[in-house]
């Protein structure tokens, strides 16, 4: 038997126990999950799980590490072919971010409804804030602390794809690249109070 077809049959068993882990995930927590389930779910044996995972942590953070990858290449797209990157000549079609999300919304929909929403959350977070400080750096001369700038950005498109997914993708994602560059070059004036004196 050929590498070629021992590589299709590893990438098609642990694809089925991805896609078992996640639409058991559907209907229950993870942690009530169980390795049974999950093979019983995907049609393989107990001995095909133990080959690619140690455990269903371990099948869970593969899940995971891809979608992270994956939001990573979204997320730079739109400066990784250019030397200087400028915010506020970005097209909204330059924002890969939201297409990516929704490409995968039923993965990411599954998670945010799931009892390791915290982890997801917390490892999103924390790969786009990693590769913003590795891949850019920013003017440093003015009198801008750039480590707060660049806690308060983060934050800031992170809640935004963390309020679109938890609201149901309400939003077409052309319509969520197009209002981001618009909130990155907006500068918020006055604001009519309603608190009542």
């Amino acid at each position: 038997m050929g590498k070629s077809t021992v590589d299709r049959r590893v990438l098609r068993s642990k694809l089925a126990l991805k896609e078992a882990l996640l639409s058991l995930m559907a209907v229950k927590s993870f942690s009530q999950v169980s390795i049974t389930e999950i093979v019983e779910t995907a049609n393989y044996n107990r001995g095909t799980f133990y080959t690619h995972y140690e455990n269903k942590e371990a099948l869970l953070d593969e899940v995971l590490g891809e979608l992270i990858d994956e939001l990573i290449a979204a997320f730079r797209a739109p400066y990784d072919q250019v030397e200087l990157f400028k915010v506020e000549e970005m097209p909204a079609t330059a924002v890969k971010i939201f297409e990516h999300i929704y490409s995968r919304r039923d993965e990411y929909t599954v998670l945010f409804r799931s009892d390791v929403l915290p982890m997801v959350k917390e490892k999103m977070f924390s790969a786009v804030k990693r590769i913003s400080n590795e891949d850019l750096e920013h003017d440093r001369t003015g009198p801008l602390n750039q480590e707060l700038m660049q806690a308060y950005s983060m934050n800031a498109l992170m809640g935004l794809v963390f309020h679109w997914i938890e609201g149901g993708f309400q939003y077409e994602p052309a319509y969520m690249q197009e209002q981001l560059v618009l909130i990155l070059n907006h500068r918020p004036g006055a604001a009519r109070t309603h608190v009542k004196k």
